[in-house]
C-alpha cells in the first residue's frame, strides 16, 4: 500500500470519527494537506475500497472505514500521544485525594468515562469484580445504531463478560475492534484496555462504538493505568 493511501485512510477515519458523516474526496483535499487533487484522492479511495478498508454506506460519494480499516489505522499508531500537562495534573489531583483503593478505582472509572466519553471499566486487583462508569455515554455514541444498544447494555450487566473482555490486558495496550470482541453482544463496539499494577494485578479499559477516537482513547487508558499502578506501588 502506498503511503498516500494510508494518509487517505487516516483522514477518512479522523473525519468520520469527528463528523459521523461519510467522507468524500473534496473534504479530504480541503482539510488535509496531502498535496494531490480530489481526483487522485478518489483513485486512492477506490483502491482502499477494493482492499476492504473503507466502504460506501449508501449512494452518496462518501466513504466510511470498515473494521479492517480501523484495525490497520490502530496498528499504524506507532506511539501513544502523551496527555497534555493540564490533563496530567487534573488526573493526579483527582486521584490523589482518594482515601483508599476502592475509592481510587471508583474515581478512576468516573474520570476515564469523562476523559473519553465512553464506558469505563476497572477490574479490581485480584478480584473477580469490575467497576463500570459512563454507561449513559453509549446512548449518545451509538444513537445511529439503536438496535445494537440493547445487547451491549445486557453484556455490560454481566461480570463474566466484563472479566473476559479485560482478561488479556497486561502492561501493554490491547485494542479489540468489532468482531474481535469475545462476546457477541459487544461486536458493534471497540475496546481499549491495559493492565495496571505489578504483575497485572488489575485492568482498566474503555468500551465504545467502532467509530471512536482510538488515538485519544489509547492515550487516556495508557496514562490512567500508569497513574493507578504508581499510586498502588506507593501504597496510596
Amino acid at each position: 500500500m502506498q503511503d498516500r493511501q494510508l494518509e487517505v485512510l487516516r483522514a477518512i477515519v479522523e473525519e468520520y470519527v469527528t463528523t459521523e458523516e461519510p467522507v468524500g474526496s473534496k473534504v479530504i483535499a480541503a482539510r488535509h494537506q496531502l498535496g494531490v487533487s480530489p481526483a487522485t484522492i478518489r483513485n486512492d479511495m477506490a483502491a482502499l475500497e477494493e482492499q476492504g478498508l473503507i466502504t460506501q454506506p449508501h449512494t452518496s460519494a462518501g466513504r466510511i472505514p470498515t473494521n479492517t480499516g480501523y484495525r490497520l489505522f490502530v496498528d499504524k499508531i506507532q506511539e501513544v500521544k502523551p496527555l497534555s500537562v493540564p490533563e496530567r495534573r487534573a488526573i493526579e489531583n483527582f486521584l490523589a485525594s482518594a482515601d483508599d483503593l476502592d475509592e481510587l478505582l471508583q474515581r478512576t472509572a468516573r474520570l476515564l468515562a469523562q476523559l473519553t466519553n465512553q464506558v469505563a471499566m476497572i477490574r479490581m486487583p485480584h478480584q473477580d469484580r469490575v467497576v463500570v462508569a459512563g454507561t449513559a455515554n453509549l446512548a449518545l455514541s451509538i444513537h445511529d445504531n439503536a438496535s445494537a444498544l440493547h445487547p451491549i447494555l445486557e453484556s455490560l450487566e454481566e461480570q463474566v463478560v466484563l472479566l473476559k473482555l479485560l482478561s488479556n490486558a497486561d502492561g501493554f495496550l490491547d485494542v479489540k475492534i468489532g468482531d474481535e470482541q469475545p462476546d457477541q453482544g459487544l461486536q458493534a463496539t471497540s475496546s481499549v484496555s491495559m493492565g495496571y499494577g505489578q504483575f497485572g494485578k488489575g485492568a482498566i479499559g474503555i468500551l465504545g462504538p467502532t467509530r471512536m477516537d482510538y488515538a485519544g482513547s489509547m492515550s487516556a487508558v495508557h496514562a490512567v493505568a500508569r497513574y493507578i499502578g504508581r499510586f498502588i506501588s506507593e501504597g496510596k
